[in-house]
């Protein structure tokens, strides 16, 4: 498993990610960028509800140019909602 450097990603990457997926549609962005729906946490914005993991994995790919797949890291308390909640967005398990 790869350690990405998630000091590379801000805020505004994770919002083009999640405006992404706006624009996509769910079938199609995780076609798109190579993620699943998720299971146990959403991450909340604006009222609307996304895929932590697949909207950090795609934040990471528009900050750094490189595409992570979804084995490369951890979605989880530990992972993409640590992550996630640093950047300042609400992570809730569902």
């Amino acid at each position: 498993m790869t350690h990405p450097n998630w000091d590379q990603v801000k805020k505004d990457h994770v919002v083009r990610a999640m405006k992404e997926y706006d624009r996509l549609g769910a079938e199609s962005f995780f076609a798109t960028h190579g993620f699943a729906p998720t299971t146990t946490y959403s991450l909340v914005w604006n009222k609307n509800q996304y895929p932590p993991k697949a909207i950090l994995g795609t934040a990471y790919e528009f900050a750094t140019g490189q595409r992570l797949a979804s084995p490369d890291f951890e979605g989880g308390r530990s992972g993409a909602v640590k992550v996630l909640g640093e950047l300042g967005f609400d992570v809730e398990h569902r």
